[in-house]
């Protein structure tokens, strides 16, 4: 009797359109959608035009016409044209902004992390240019800079006289040093959010297992607050320099990259869409994305060699910490016996 109904269960067929309506299935399903729905836009929208764009950075083309190969030139062109490599000289100025903007919301981010009158209202106003377009925050600064608009007056409110001011976007020794402070200005309120966020997951006992040995603040920040938010300060720093080497909306926007302040991607999209030399361009967008990666193994590299005692001291704070709560603990059961 036995076998015969295991004879019927194994004759049962399997029932597609049952299973698909059950939970099993219905799970299986979307676990298979969420996979790979995502995994096909990436192919479409991501992969395959980077694929065309190195192809493309092996031919001398227009966006119509005749293609002809010719290899490894327009790499060789992209090293030789004072036009093409040389505009990554200007990132040095972007990076000198994010270095300072980083600096300063790490300060900042570090006072108002602890009970600040007023720091919600700082924070949210600090935060708020990071909201605004890149676009909309161009056309800002380009009036904000002409010649007697708005930073000139407030300069004149100061005592400054007009005639002895600068042209904030035509002088080459100093637009692209404007630019620059307008990244900073719209970037900084982010960093510090970011910098916010990490301090205060700082468990408190650290602190108080710091005050014990006597610490300042200025020691609690070296020795507990830094090596605690090192992931966060490596990724600020690392989004910050590959946004320096590709900045483009601000001199785009506000000078159109005239008076020597064409950055790298600004003179790419030049080459590309006026000049239409598309194999060229996109041999620009590889050397560049080769840079961008050899920057961010070099940093992640510094940073493990600046961090390596991080976890040692860390763990020494955390042995101070717990037996900070053993005497707490001990002090309690003192005065329950008492």
């Amino acid at each position: 009797m036995a076998g015969t109904v295991n004879n019927r269960i194994e004759k049962q067929p399997f029932q597609l359109s049952k299973w698909l309506h059950s939970r099993k299935g219905q799970r299986v399903l979307i676990c298979i959608a969420f996979t790979i729905i995502p995994l096909l836009l990436l192919l479409v929208f991501t992969y395959i035009p980077f694929a065309e764009m190195v192809k493309f950075s092996f031919y001398d083309m227009r966006y119509t016409g005749d293609r002809e190969f010719v290899g490894w030139q327009n790499y060789l062109d992209v090293f030789k044209r004072d036009d093409c490599f040389g505009a990554l000289k200007l990132s040095l100025y972007y990076c000198a902004g994010a270095i300072f903007q980083l600096v300063l919301a790490l300060f900042l981010a570090t006072i108002l992390s602890f009970k600040v009158k007023g720091g919600n209202l700082f924070k949210g106003f600090m935060f708020f240019p990071y909201l605004i377009s890149g676009i909309a925050i161009g056309f800002i600064f380009k009036f904000f800079y002409t010649r007697g608009f708005v930073f000139d007056t407030i300069l004149q409110w100061c005592g400054f006289q007009l005639d002895n001011l600068p042209y904030w976007l035509r002088d080459q020794r100093i637009n692209n040093w404007s630019l620059a402070a307008t990244s900073v200005w719209r970037y900084f309120g982010q960093n510090m959010v970011l910098f916010i966020g990490a301090i205060m997951s700082v468990d408190a006992q650290l602190y108080e297992a710091a005050d014990l040995d006597g610490a300042n603040k200025f020691q609690q920040f070296i020795h507990i607050i830094l090596p605690s938010i090192r992931t966060i300060v490596t990724l600020n720093i690392i989004l910050s320099i590959t946004g320096s080497l590709s900045a483009f909306e601000q001199p785009y926007v506000i000078t159109s990259g005239a008076n020597g302040t064409g950055t790298y991607f600004v003179i790419m999209n030049e080459i590309a869409h006026v000049s239409q030399k598309v194999g060229l361009a996109s041999a620009m967008a590889i050397v560049l994305l080769l840079i961008i990666f050899a920057c961010t193994i070099l940093q992640k590299l510094f940073f493990k060699y600046v961090f390596r005692d991080a976890e040692s001291e860390d763990e020494s704070y955390r042995a101070k910490r717990a037996r900070l709560k053993a005497e707490k603990a001990q002090a309690k059961a003192q005065k329950g016996v008492a």
